[in-house]
């Protein structure tokens, strides 16, 4: 029987669930459990893919090419696995289920309500992951802080299945943040006791609580905690602010609360979380190198929306024994003062994703700066379009080339809508998304630095390469070396006679892993490092 491991939030968001939920998956999975992992977000959009990601930050997408939060990809990279649709659930998807059954009369005429429709609507998504999965233990992180009037269905839907499947079945973690007042030099407890309250009201007694700190605490701290929270001393962790996420995983080991975890749910099993993962912590912290990348794009502002490239940039730069250092550059900015002043000083430049005409001649600009500076360039998704602009207008002299994202009649669409977008009204979830194979060509550089001609990568994009002037860019020098296993769709490009320019249509970000590297981003990394060129 699967077993479900629930967390959730309180006193404020942001205090760390996401990370805490993978590093428990990961502890988890390394005692030799096969492990899946939820996250219900409580907000009304169905999913992530048309917020602003200064609202919600990066939109992470699934193999099966579902839009969601950026959660997920923690998840994937701390525990090493591919997640599908069925991990992400939000209120929109909920009530839109709902809805659509009580139109075609599923509910047999009956009032439609909170409770059961909607609980029992999120416990079947719950319960059919776990089925899908096969998984030992799901966790399930709810999303938003206890108190939100909006999660309060998701909250009552995992009370139920506690009641459902019986409580040697289910552990429920709270994490909370025991903020410091520098008036009196004290740790405060009391916000987690009201958090703690707020969740017993509504039934929900935690069996742990990990509580965050960026100070020492205290044993009398545990204690009170402990008595007043009405959890065993043993269940009350300390989650120190650490300066790597990837130390979390090596913290609650320690804290022993994957030990106490098991022995609730009655899974009673060796640690054996490989030494490996602290080597790799350690060598975090004595990087022989350093290397400062600029990362130039739309929404600099707010690093979260870049969370995969920022992750896949440091876990090539462990495998480099380097320490990457990087600047989040504002594309407008470039617009405004050039960009001498901005990328001068740079190793690398990696130019990723983003939607819309704001601060894309800044982008073209810095393409254009990369390459005629011999500065190594990874550009992902709108990137790569980035370089072609570029490749068209200074070096072909075709000077209005431009994406009809950007300029609907231009005259030299170097980039345009794919044939497949042309009649698609809807914004949300109709992109082309998730795994999509390519073929490299086999005597290129690419294939070379992925070690096989034929791959699969991640897609969240509706514009792409305009295949009428390909053999024009390839006279520029920019040549086509991966494509649709049709050839029809150009999926990576590649400046000729430059250290490193690559551009590609996909976002590789998405499959780096700390321990395994995205080869895109450790040959960025190693070339930047060395010096080296490709020829």
């Amino acid at each position: 029987m699967t077993k479900y491991v629930f967390v959730t939030g309180g006193v404020v968001s942001s205090v760390g669930k996401g990370i805490t939920v993978a590093s428990l998956g990961r502890l988890l999975k390394h005692k030799g459990l096969d492990v899946s992992v939820m996250k219900l977000d409580p907000y009304l959009n169905v999913d992530p893919g048309t917020m602003s990601p200064y609202q919600h930050g990066e939109v992470f997408v699934t193999k099966d090419g579902c839009e969601t939060d950026l959660d997920l990809g923690h998840y994937e990279r701390f525990i090493d696995l591919e997640l599908t649709a069925s991990s992400n659930v939000t209120a929109g998807q909920i009530y839109s289920t709902v809805i659509q059954k009580e139109r075609r009369g599923d509910y047999l005429g009956g009032t439609i309500q909170v409770v059961p429709q909607v609980t029992d609507e999120i416990k079947n998504h719950i319960k059919t992951l776990a089925k899908e999965s096969q998984a030992d233990v799901v966790v399930v992180e709810v999303g938003g802080t206890v108190g939100d009037i909006e999660g309060l269905p998701f909250l009552e839907a995992i009370r139920q299945i506690r009641h459902e499947v019986g409580r040697e079945n289910v552990y429920n973690i709270h994490v909370t943040l025991l903020p410091f007042i520098q008036a009196t030099g004290e740790i405060k407890t009391k916000p987690t006791q009201h958090s703690v309250k707020e969740l017993r009201s509504i039934g929900i007694q935690p069996d742990a609580i990990i509580a965050r700190s960026d100070f020492d605490v205290s044993n009398g701290i545990l204690d009170k905690l402990a008595l007043f929270c009405d959890v065993q001393k043993d269940s009350v962790v300390v989650l120190p602010t650490v300066k790597s996420i990837y130390e979390v995983p090596l913290v609650l080991k320690n804290s022993g609360i994957d030990s106490v975890l098991t022995k609730h749910l009655q899974l009673e099993l060796e640690s054996s979380l490989e030494d490996d993962w602290g080597d790799m912590v350690t060598r975090m912290h004595v990087l022989q190198n350093t290397l400062t990348i600029g990362v130039v794009g739309k929404y600099t502002d707010l690093p979260d929306a870049y969370i995969s490239v920022k992750e896949a940039l440091n876990h090539a730069g462990v495998y480099n024994d380097t320490n990457v250092e990087i600047v989040w550059i504002q594309s407008e900015e470039i617009e405004k003062v050039g960009c001498e002043s901005l990328l001068s000083n740079l190793d690398g430049i990696v130019v990723p994703g983003g939607f819309g005409p704001r601060g894309i001649e800044g982008m073209i600009k810095t393409a254009q700066y990369a390459r005629t500076n011999n500065i190594p360039y990874l550009g992902l998704c709108l990137g790569m379009q980035m370089m072609v602009i570029d490749v068209a207008r200074n070096v072909l002299g075709l000077e209005s080339a431009n994406s009809t994202e950007f300029e609907k009649d231009t005259n030299n669409p170097v980039i345009c809508l794919m044939e497949e977008q042309k009649n698609v009204v809807n914004k949300g979830g109709t992109m082309r998304l998730g795994n999509y194979p390519c073929e490299l060509n086999p005597d290129s550089y690419l294939n070379e630095i992925y070690g096989i001609s034929s791959i699969k990568e991640r897609h969240r994009h509706r514009y792409e390469f305009n295949n009428q002037y390909r053999d024009i860019l390839a006279e520029g020098g920019l040549i086509a070396q991966g494509t649709s296993p049709d050839g029809e769709l150009v999926e990576i490009c590649q400046l000729d006679q430059h250290p490193f320019m690559i551009g590609v249509q996909f976002h590789p970000e998405f499959l780096s892993r700390p321990q395994r590297p995205h080869p895109l981003f450790r040959e960025f990394i190693g070339i930047t490092k060395n010096g080296n060129h490709n020829g």
